[in-house]
């Protein structure tokens, strides 16, 4: 009876949580709407004050662009009856590279309008019309904004060849801009000329090769050490790397610098993947790229969340990882990281271009006993860099993910192994095993009571033996 009576009053409780967090949510959310419209003109105003470049906002104004017969495309701004031909060439621009959540995020109110809307729909039997439709020209929704800086690309211009105001000036993140190489930072470990493999470490979102360099290169075996040559990399934008602002970020810039700057840099030709995160697609991507390269996959908490049929890839990966929700917490802070583009760059302001400011604090507060390169991985970025990776990675890849893991599957023979924290609160477990129903050999391995970040700092010498089991019997096979 006692059990039946609490059983009861958790339900109760639970379903009161629940509306209170739907609540609070609305409340919050639409509050976060109004204050990044209002940020959203703030910021316009002061990048043409201080930089004198008036730059339309990409969660405002939108445009519709065709591709006519001759390859051109034709931009028009809503509300205009001109339209802007920007000329770009089908073999160089890749539309599909762009994220259509760059520019189209509904506002909370709309969103919720709109499931009301389909719920309702859905309970109204639709009849198809057999009428035969008239033919049509292909049409998409693209922001004029980012077609000009496409076309700026195209024809070799840089917007912004200088750091942004709001971007940090020190020498650490403008270290980049002294070199005339333009490649990525590369932390190497290990033997330069004679290993008889190469390890390719892939850091993950808003980290950097610290993650890698600063837990596990000091722990694997001395015997590791001699065969493997172990490169750590700085993702394009983060840490050390160059960090352009005339960069979308897209899959592909970052696969092209990655091999730009580890696998032909440093002449690698068979070698194994360890990825984090963001990492993991970044990972599968040159995997399916060098297919008789990869001798080993690893992958520590993948963000691959299959699509259903009949959704946006981009808008539900969006939605899954950033459910505009206040509880949980986590579920909050990538809600607002990914929705609102100036709240974040204010976030990023605050934090990034004053992270000596913070570097200090944290080492007065600590009396400086503590070693603080996650931090410096979390905040050495820029507003640019996390954002249009956020969007264009992240979300933007949601759709490609499925063919990256069939070829893994039906055309690689490597050693496929996912780590997964049990308590990671970032990306869900049920990830993992989303990527081992797509890769029935692949491997998954639940790490108890450990994180999205402790999964690996804090067991690094198990996770360093770990890895090394896994790259001999690589070998071996």
């Amino acid at each position: 009876m006692e059990f039946s009576v609490m059983c009861k009053t958790r339900h109760v409780l639970t379903l009161v949580g629940s509306a209170l967090n739907i609540v609070l949510s609305f409340i919050v959310f639409c509050f976060l709407d109004i204050l990044d419209f209002v940020l959203c003109f703030v910021y316009k105003v002061l990048d043409f004050c201080i930089e004198s470049e008036w730059k339309n906002p990409s969660s405002g104004s939108y445009s519709a662009a065709t591709l006519d017969g001759s390859g051109k495309i034709i931009v028009s701004e809503q509300g205009e009856t001109e339209s802007e031909v920007v000329c770009l060439t089908s073999t160089k621009f890749q539309l599909e590279e762009i994220s259509d959540t760059l520019y189209s995020r509904a506002s909370f109110v709309t969103e919720v309008s709109n499931q009301l809307k389909k719920l309702t729909f859905d309970t109204i039997t639709i009849t198809k019309s057999t009428e035969k439709k008239k033919p049509t020209r292909s049409t998409i929704t693209i922001n004029s904004t980012i077609v000009k800086l496409l076309q700026g690309r195209m024809i070799g211009q840089y917007l912004y060849p200088i750091t942004r105001w709001s971007d940090c000036d020190c020498q650490f993140c403008n270290s980049w801009t002294y070199s005339t190489k333009r490649t990525l930072f590369v932390k190497s470990d290990g033997p330069k000329d004679q290993a008889k493999e190469d390890v390719v470490f892939i850091h993950g979102f808003v980290s950097s090769s610290a993650f890698w360099t600063e837990t596990l290169f000091p722990n694997f075996s001395s015997k590791a050490k001699s065969i493997y040559r172990l490169l750590a990399v700085d993702l394009l934008g983060f840490g050390r790397s160059p960090k352009p602002n005339d960069s979308l970020y897209t899959l592909r810039e970052h696969v092209d610098m990655i091999e730009k700057s580890v696998l032909e840099g440093y002449g690698v030709r068979s070698f194994h993947i360890v990825a984090h995160s963001l990492g993991c697609i970044l990972a599968l991507a040159i995997a399916v790229k060098h297919p008789e390269s990869v001798k080993s996959l690893t992958l520590l908490a993948p963000p691959y969340y299959p699509v259903p049929k009949g959704e946006s890839a981009t808008q539900y990966a969006m939605r899954r990882v950033a459910p505009r929700r206040v509880w949980p917490p986590m579920a909050f802070c990538a809600s607002v990281g990914s929705w609102y583009q100036y709240i974040a760059r204010t976030i990023s302001l605050v934090l990034c271009k004053n992270h000596r400011l913070w570097d200090f604090l944290i080492k007065i507060i600590t009396g400086n006993r503590i070693r603080t390169f996650l931090l410096e991985g979390f905040i050495r970025h820029t507003h640019i860099a996390s954002w249009h990776t956020l969007h264009n990675v992240i979300f933007g890849t949601s759709g490609k993910l499925d063919r990256y893991l069939d070829v893994i599957r039906d055309r690689l023979s490597c050693e496929v192994t996912v780590f997964h924290g049990e308590d990671d609160e970032v990306i869900p477990l049920e990830c993992s095993y989303n990527v081992q129903r797509r890769i029935p050999r692949a491997r998954v391995k639940v790490v108890e009571n450990k994180d999205h970040i402790t999964i690996v700092v804090g067991r690094q010498k198990e996770f360093a033996r770990e890895l090394e089991e896994i790259w001999k019997k690589s070998t071996k096979n």
